[in-house]
């Protein structure tokens, strides 16, 4: 008989298998989820309207042969999985068909199986369910600062010297601004998402966490209103850097991907109705031409640094620094942070 186990309740050496499709996987899985599919997109895709339009009998007969043709390299992968880890837990979408039947499978050749209740959806629940409690559990440092002043950077390092930090850009794979795709390719789901800040916040040191003052949405994710309210009342930080060094740090950061003009010019397009036809054409031709620095210095000052101070008055800073380097800056952050 298969066990099911609640995710929270998972303990041991063991392994996670998604069996559902790469493109299941992808949207979202469990952090360390090895993806060991059954079905691939199509194919899950044409089982699933043949369950929905048809007869579910069909759909049934239809998995089993597609999936029968995959049965051999599946349990040579996870039996090779099962000399590294003492139980092999299998979760699908729902904790069903998918990885039910597999599990029994296994479990019948000798393999210490399990799966996880409700699967993936049961996961969710769990995250959606203790995530407002971690998040009750710590403070966060709020580090606020116009475009290009390096939070983000201090925030790297401060990680790198063994401090707590919720990375909401680097969840989220998009920078928080309209140029915030260039070179990241696809952004996350707002599941991943949410299960990365989870994650984070499980396996933190301390009740303090540094993180970098956003609006309610990063790209296509959107902070969990939790989070977003403790973190105005958390403790405030202002980073300050000159024009200078706020060019170099953008240019050098957004161009250093292929094909970093063309995205760019994408960019700077959808801000044709903020700053004109002119402008942007203005602009493109600089980018084309690689004469980043009026590019970047006029968007900060015309567009970016008048947004940003309009609400950065609201809060009463802790500390306030001025960036030369980010290693000097983010040591002066933590010289503060240990006497305060």
């Amino acid at each position: 008989m298969l066990e099911t186990i609640e995710y929270g309740e998972l303990e041991g050496n063991y392994v996670l298998v998604d069996v559902r499709s790469p493109g299941e996987f992808e949207e979202g899985t469990i952090k360390g989820a090895i993806n060991i599919p059954l079905f691939d997109d199509e194919e899950r895709k044409i089982i699933g309207t043949i369950y929905t339009r048809e007869s579910v009998d069909k759909a049934k007969r239809i998995g089993l042969e597609v999936a029968s043709k995959k049965l051999l390299h599946i349990y040579d992968e996870i039996k090779e999985l099962s000399k590294q880890y003492n139980k092999i837990v299998l979760f699908c979408a729902r904790g069903g068909m998918r990885s039910g039947v597999l599990g029994m499978l296994l479990s019948s050749l000798g393999i210490n199986t399990e799966r996880i209740h409700e699967g993936y959806k049961g996961y969710r629940k769990f995250v959606i369910e203790k995530l407002p409690e971690l998040n009750d559990g710590v403070q966060y440092v709020v580090l606020h600062g116009n475009t290009g002043v390096g939070k983000t950077e201090i925030l790297k390092q401060l990680e790198c010297d063994g401090f707590d930090v919720l990375d909401l850009e680097g969840f989220a794979n998009h920078r928080g601004s309209l140029l915030g795709t260039v070179g990241l390719g696809k952004t996350t789901s707002q599941k991943a998402f949410e299960s990365k800040i989870y994650h984070m916040l499980r396996d933190s040191k301390s009740s303090y966490v540094f993180i970098e003052a956003e609006s309610k949405r990063i790209g296509n994710t959107t902070i969990p209103d939790f989070i977003f309210q403790k973190m105005k009342s958390g403790i405030h930080i202002f980073v300050d850097a000159d024009i200078d060094f706020r060019t170099n740090l953008i240019i050098n950061e957004y161009t250093k991907f292929e094909n970093c003009n063309s995205e760019i010019i994408d960019c700077l397009k959808r801000l044709e109705k903020y700053i004109g036809e002119k402008n942007i054409d203005r602009y493109c031709k600089a980018v084309l031409e690689s004469e980043y620095e009026v590019v970047v210095s006029e968007l900060m000052i015309k567009h970016y640094d008048p947004m940003y101070m309009h609400s950065a008055g609201k809060y009463d800073y802790a500390l306030e620094i001025k960036v030369m380097d980010i290693k000097t800056a983010t040591q002066q952050i933590e010289n503060w942070f240990r006497v305060t």
